[in-house]
């Protein structure tokens, strides 16, 4: 009972836990939006937000760079901090800009979701259990 009230954790833990996260959040970034996007390319550039003037096209590969390419990094740990970055941008502008304002929190919550753990991901480190962490052995 000790150890489940106890504030304390090893290593292996946090490692355990970052790579769960990363999976978490990478595979359904990368297997259900990006691939999507990627998939119906021409459907979603019809219906695209034009976000910071450059038009439908481009801010659609930019997301689909940010939730296909950069999740995949995220999943294997390769380059985590700098590829959450693209991620963290999109869920912000995901969550604020576009789902939020049509249909409240309901509708922002999945990007709210994925920008929060995306944020612990970038500020905590990604742990051993990954590309760079074996890099840095």
């Amino acid at each position: 009972m000790k150890k489940i009230i106890s504030v304390k954790y090893s290593n292996a833990a946090f490692n355990f836990a970052m790579l769960i996260l990363r999976f978490g959040i990478g595979l359904p970034l990368f297997l259900w939006s990006g691939i999507d996007k990627i998939s119906h390319f021409a459907n979603y550039e019809s219906q695209f937000i034009n976000f910071i003037g450059l038009g439908p096209k481009i801010s659609l590969m930019l997301v689909v760079f940010a939730e296909a390419f950069c999740s995949i990094f995220l999943v294997l740990g390769l380059l985590t901090r700098l590829a959450s970055i693209p991620i963290i941008i999109t869920m912000i502008v995901a969550a604020f800009v576009v789902h939020m304002p049509h249909g409240g929190l309901k509708e922002g919550q999945t990007a709210l979701l994925y920008l929060v753990g995306t944020l612990v991901i970038l500020f905590c480190g990604l742990g051993r259990i990954s590309v760079d962490g074996m890099i840095g052995k």
